[in-house]
């Protein structure tokens, strides 16, 4: 579970520093959803890929969601 959750958190990490401009309220929020929930997913499959997987696309469409809303 620790591997998934360091590669999650790096992916995450490389997605925000490369972008060239500020992300927008909607990307910041993907990309948080999709790593708690990587994380979350891992955590309640007892580290399943598929679950880790499942959990950071439905992580992501919340916080897509959520950023939408945010001002």
């Amino acid at each position: 579970m620790r591997r998934y959750t360091r590669m999650l958190l790096v992916t995450a990490t490389l997605a925000l520093t490369a972008c060239s401009t500020s992300p927008t309220n909607k990307q910041v929020g993907a990309t948080a959803g999709a790593v708690i929930g990587g994380v979350m997913g891992s955590a309640l499959t007892g580290g399943s890929t598929v679950g880790t997987v499942a959990g950071a696309g439905a992580g992501a469409a919340v916080g897509y969601e959520i950023g939408k809303r945010v001002k």
